[in-house]
């Protein structure tokens, strides 16, 4: 190491767990990180400041103003701007030592072994359960490590997979969830804090890997409430089954996701349309509280519940669905078309865009 090095890592340097060995595994080291979002902006500035030497960014998104909130990457002068780009410019003004490399593209079963192929360590940090299974299957395949993190409103939740032969993504969660019983952030809210707990909790699952040090949650979720500051965590066991993926498959079809059936309706046409008072029924599926905090008024129906209240809905009248983001609305035009509804429309975007 050199002299600016043994500067900048003298913290670690003097920790008998790390050591000049450590951090030399460190400089050595190359990791992937998936999302530069809540998750994403944490992981990248410790494990930039802990000197790991090559670190990737997988985003395809731009910067949101809504993302300040909780994604401390980022200032209000970047928001339009690439997510990937912008995280990478941050990451180098924190350490100019490390080499950066960026994918500005959406993760498919296309493009993620030749992305994954240059990485030691994955670390997903991913907001949706098609990404989830495709990082987890690919790490699989290659037999890469996968650090594992996931928030909902006030939880957290912590692993690694595909550890030296241990459990994967799979063994704890065989079968993703029906599309739209997972709210995420954008529909359901989470408090800013929340990613940065998790976020740094997974970049010291990631220091453990590269230096030895510790004990590694492999075969084990780590689960916090930041309510009532409580941690507690579950063991869960290998699926030999879950090793033997040779394959990837349709993620968004393996987890529900499809194309609407039904057309989209701009928030701009919609608001035509209740300022000239024309007829029409306006269904928001979202929950009960969601409806309470916010809304345009309509008639509320949970997606849950919508096929149980069907027949309070006119099929002779025209159908306009709405929830948070567009992706439970378009969800319950599905349903409503199967049962023969022909004027069906979905509001693009959802109430995030009206």
């Amino acid at each position: 190491m050199n002299p600016e090095e043994l500067k900048r890592y003298n913290r670690h340097l003097i920790l008998p767990e790390i050591g000049i060995e450590g951090q030399e595994k460190l400089k050595a080291a190359s990791v992937l990180v998936i999302g530069a979002g809540g998750l994403g902006c944490p992981v990248l500035l410790y494990l930039a400041a802990a000197g790991v030497g090559k670190i990737g960014i997988v985003d395809f998104d731009v910067v949101d103003e809504s993302n300040l909130q909780r994604q401390v990457l980022y200032t209000t002068e970047d928001i339009g701007l690439s997510k990937a780009t912008q995280a990478a410019k941050r990451v180098r003004q924190l350490n100019p030592l490390i080499q950066v490399e960026i994918f500005p593209v959406k993760l498919i079963r296309e493009n993620v072994l030749e992305i994954f192929s240059n990485y030691e360590i994955i670390v997903d940090g991913s907001d949706n359960f098609a990404t989830r299974y495709l990082v987890n299957d690919a790490c699989v395949i290659l037999g890469k490590p996968l650090v594992f993190g996931s928030i909902f409103k006030f939880e957290g939740q912590i692993s690694v997979f595909n550890y030296q032969g241990g459990p994967t993504y799979r063994c704890l969660y065989p079968e993703p969830p029906k599309e739209g019983e997972v709210p995420n952030c954008s529909e359901i809210g989470v408090i800013g804090v929340l990613p940065g707990i998790a976020g740094t909790l997974q970049a010291n699952e990631v220091i453990k890997l590269i230096t030895g040090a510790g004990e590694v949650l492999s075969g084990r979720l780590l689960i916090f409430d930041a309510l009532s500051m409580s941690f507690h965590t579950i063991s869960f066991k290998l699926d030999p089954e879950n090793k033997n993926i040779k394959e990837l498959i349709d993620y968004e079809l393996f987890c529900g996701v499809s194309s609407s059936l039904a057309k989209e309706i701009s928030p701009e046409k919609l608001k035509q349309k209740i300022q000239s008072e024309e007829k029409f029924q306006l269904i928001d599926v979202r929950n009960e509280d969601e409806f309470e905090r916010f809304n345009i008024d309509g008639k509320l129906i949970p997606l849950s519940e919508l096929e149980e209240h069907i027949q309070e809905i006119d099929k002779n009248v025209e159908v306009i669905l709405i929830c948070q983001s567009g992706k439970r609305s378009a969800k319950a035009a599905e349903i409503l078309i199967g049962k023969g509804y022909t004027r069906v429309l979905s509001l693009g975007g959802g109430l995030n865009a009206w």
